[in-house]
């Protein structure tokens, strides 16, 4: 963590509820697509969470057969139903795995969009700032405009 174990602190922001706005504005096009992305995301939360519940009680069963064999008793191990929950789990982990990729692919497109949104809207700004500042003094240079 850097030298000396100290950690630097981040700058403040100089008007957070202004840009917090700003960036909501931008966003605003998106709220749908953003309220999917919210829920495939707890969607695949909840199924991460829960496969390795689904995967004990493979486990659980597994062990039972093996006790069974090693104290004498019946021995039999029900890989027809270890083979059910470990489906199951593939099942889960595969729909959590989609659901993931598709909030990653819904943002990252909203992101390309905001992004390209906003540099749109700043080069119209620019050269609004460019066609301004030639009509009223075009012997000055333009070096200071990005």
């Amino acid at each position: 963590h850097g030298p000396g174990g100290r950690m630097m602190t981040g700058e403040k922001a100089k008007n957070f509820k202004g840009s917090t706005r700003k960036l909501l504005s931008y966003l605003k096009p998106f709220h749908w697509a953003i309220i999917m992305v919210l829920l495939c995301a707890a969607i695949s939360t909840v199924f991460t969470i829960v496969g390795p519940k689904v995967l004990a009680k493979a486990t659980d069963e597994l062990a039972k057969g093996i006790m069974a064999v090693i104290t004498g008793g019946d021995g039999v191990i029900d890989f027809g139903y270890i083979g059910v929950v470990l489906l199951t789990l593939l099942g889960l982990y595969l729909l959590s795995a989609l659901f993931s990729y598709v909030q990653g692919f819904t943002m990252a497109g909203i992101s390309a969009k905001v992004s390209y949104n906003k540099k749109s809207t700043g080069c119209r700004w620019v050269t609004f700032i460019k066609s301004a500042r030639e009509r009223f003094s075009p012997a000055l240079p333009m070096t200071w405009i990005p």
